[in-house]
């Protein structure tokens, strides 16, 4: 903080919104710079990480580590810095004028010159019974996380687009065999990766089909599940109707279940305010090598940003980058005022000459 809004509210230089690894990162390279970042940490902090027992493919844990150890480790990290993190989530966002304004689910306003989204994309579920308990025990959402411990195992991927089949591939590295469970009798995915998924010889499909329970503790992982199949399809819609009749049931003994029905963006607060959002909700960043958007001081970072990749590891990258072109922004901005960070308000809308303005790196980074 180093102002105030209309002489009265804090106005911070740098507010991160999301507490996963994503937001973290941002928040030791911006609290690294003395500039003093707020989290806003929302209803689950520490973001999909929580929901992952172990960690193997983060660089420098060698003998992995769990998931909710790597949040805490990197909170521990940011506060050491200086970062401040509340509880809070975003409803909606002013980000027409200086400074942006935030506004929270128990009625508070913050304000801040730059603002760094870092609130992921929560992964659909399929509400079949015990998921709550078992998710991150033997039910995930990441095949790419999770594959390598399932080596020897049937396990089954639920969906029928473009992810399950990715998930199922992958996972064919591993296991003994994957089954695939579809609610219908085809697939939604792509021909290419219908077509490489149906030729694997280690991938079977089950049509016509859905997950209604999983079996299984947190002791011993998920050893089973209950499958509803209906020769038209979507059978747990017809369970409780006339239709329910024809609904068989199957119990099917596995040791893994990943659900691959896609990812929702978090950025419903974004929605009416000018920051450009793709048809599925993610956030665009500028093409190359930046994660700034469409709006001067407003960055991405993280799964929000990134539906492609989706890993710890890369979301950390881009929160570093996020908070070091916040950074350079926030420089260039002050630069243009002539003064410090302090002075480099403006009245709503004025936003003459930003189109570049956050398009140079100081010196320092540079190099």
């Amino acid at each position: 903080m180093t102002d105030t809004h209309d002489g009265v509210e804090p106005v911070r230089d740098v507010a991160i919104v999301g507490s996963g690894v994503a937001g973290l990162s941002a928040a030791i390279y911006v609290a690294r710079a003395d500039l003093e970042p707020l989290v806003l940490e929302g209803p689950e902090p520490g973001g999909q990480l929580t929901l992952t027992t172990e960690v193997e493919n983060y660089l420098g844990f060698p003998e992995g580590v769990g998931g909710m150890e790597l949040i805490r480790r990197g909170k521990e990290q940011a506060e050491r810095f200086g970062a401040e993190f509340v509880h809070g989530t975003v409803e909606a966002a002013d980000l027409d004028g200086r400074p942006f304004e935030l506004e929270l689910a128990n009625g508070d306003t913050l304000y801040t010159r730059a603002l760094i989204v870092a609130t992921g994309a929560s992964a659909r579920w399929v509400g079949a019974e015990n998921e709550d308990e078992l998710m991150g025990y033997g039910v995930s959402t990441c095949a790419t996380c999770d594959g390598a411990f399932h080596r020897g195992d049937d396990v089954l991927v639920i969906g029928g687009g473009d992810s399950a089949m990715e998930e199922a591939l992958f996972l064919a590295k591993f296991a003994d065999s994957v089954t695939v469970v579809h609610r219908r009798d085809e697939l939604r995915a792509s021909e290419i990766m219908a077509g490489r998924a149906r030729e694997h010889e280690q991938i079977y499909f089950r049509w016509n089909a859905e997950l209604l329970e999983i079996h299984g503790s947190r002791e011993d992982g998920v050893t089973g599940a209950t499958l509803v199949s209906h020769p038209d399809g979507r059978p747990t819609e017809k369970l409780g109707t006339d239709a329910g009749e024809d609904v068989a049931r199957e119990r099917v003994d596995v040791g893994g279940i990943f659900y691959g029905v896609g990812h929702v963006p978090n950025t419903d607060f974004l929605r009416e305010t000018p920051v450009d959002l793709d048809d599925d909700g993610h956030l665009p960043t500028e093409t190359g090598m930046t994660t700034r958007t469409n709006v001067p001081g407003v960055f991405g970072a993280g799964d929000v940003m990134d539906p492609r990749y989706r890993q710890a590891v890369t979301a950390a990258g881009t929160g570093s980058m996020a908070a070091l072109d916040a950074e350079a922004w926030l420089d260039a901005e002050a630069e243009r005022a002539g003064g410090d960070r302090a002075d480099g308000e403006r009245a709503d809308g004025d936003r003459g000459n930003d189109e570049r303005a956050d398009g140079e790196a100081p010196e320092a980074l540079a190099d």
